[in-house]
């Protein structure tokens, strides 16, 4: 089954809380909040205190991605603001199997990210403990960015991996996804999609997220 999960980095943050509420009572099914610290990425977006706000507008899981160097020293408070997916970068985080653990600690859904240039066989060594993996089809930092089809092949090679591992993990792609892209990523394994500019550009967020499961 095919999950939606609109970033609210392309929401009206004017009115994040109404936003968070008429997206999920169109039937969406993660939250997804993107979380920049302005050195990771270039861009500077929200921390857990607008996370713990606009906790009370949901029911959804709130899919939180980390865009931050060392997310060790942030996680518990992600963690207590209401968060349940952390998704950490591989290449943010020095000793990656320690963070994955600290994360399940509080009791919260691991995931893990990696950007465009970073190889698929990080996960090799990781891949036992994590309940997302999150790949992404932009180079993180900016919303509205063109997919990049380089990484179709780094999907599918995800996908056979996580089929080996005989784990229930997400598949979720982050970037550019839209009416052109979304079945291309689906076709290569993946069952998460991540959608912010093309489902916040649409007047009937309903229609908007029932398109991207209409494979």
């Amino acid at each position: 089954m095919i999950k939606i999960a609109p970033s609210l980095l392309s929401a009206n943050f004017a009115k994040l809380g109404e936003e968070v509420a008429n997206i999920s009572q169109a039937n969406a099914d993660y939250i997804h909040l993107d979380v920049m610290d302005g050195n990771f990425v270039p861009n500077i977006t929200i921390g857990s205190d607008v996370i713990k706000a606009i906790r009370p507008y949901s029911k959804l899981p709130f899919d939180v991605h980390l865009m931050i160097n060392n997310p060790d020293h942030h996680i518990k408070n992600f963690a207590e603001s209401g968060a349940d997916i952390i998704t950490v970068h591989v290449e943010a985080s020095i000793h990656l199997d320690r963070t994955l653990s600290l994360i399940k600690s509080f009791n919260k859904k691991v995931g893990i990210s990696i950007v465009p240039s970073t190889s698929e066989d990080v996960l090799d060594y990781i891949i036992d403990k994590v309940d997302l993996i999150l790949v992404m089809t932009v180079n993180p930092g900016f919303g509205g960015q063109q997919f990049l089809n380089s990484q179709l092949q780094k999907i599918y090679n995800i996908r056979q991996k996580i089929i080996s591992s005989k784990r229930d993990i997400d598949l979720e792609v982050d970037g550019g996804i839209n009416l052109s892209t979304y079945k291309n990523v689906i076709n290569a394994g993946a069952n998460v999609l991540v959608s912010g500019s093309y489902i916040f550009s649409q007047k009937n967020y309903s229609q908007a997220i029932a398109s991207l499961k209409n494979f």
